[in-house]
């Protein structure tokens, strides 16, 4: 199972690392990073491998959402399949 996590917010030292490693406290593994800096603004999608991870979903969605909001950024989580079903024509 996979998820996929979003970022966004004003750009700043250190976000990557931060979502990274909130990760792994979790065992969720990064797959695949896509990032990029629009003036001052921070996009990411991160697809991360769920299968190992050592809480439930809901956890680790809320503890990214919170840690988002103590840095000022949006930070979502979403199962695979839903991303998928949301993304569908």
């Amino acid at each position: 199972m996979r998820a996929v996590i979003t970022v966004t917010g004003k750009d700043t030292v250190g976000i990557l690392a931060r979502v990274s490693t909130l990760c792994a406290n979790y065992q969720a593994n990064v797959i695949e990073v896509s990032q990029t800096v629009l003036q001052d603004m921070f996009a990411m999608i991160m697809m991360v491998d769920i299968n190992r991870i050592t809480c439930n979903f809901s956890e680790l969605a809320d503890v990214m959402r919170q840690e988002g909001q103590k840095h000022g950024l949006v930070i979502h989580v979403m199962h695979e399949d839903l991303f998928n079903s949301m993304h569908r024509i």
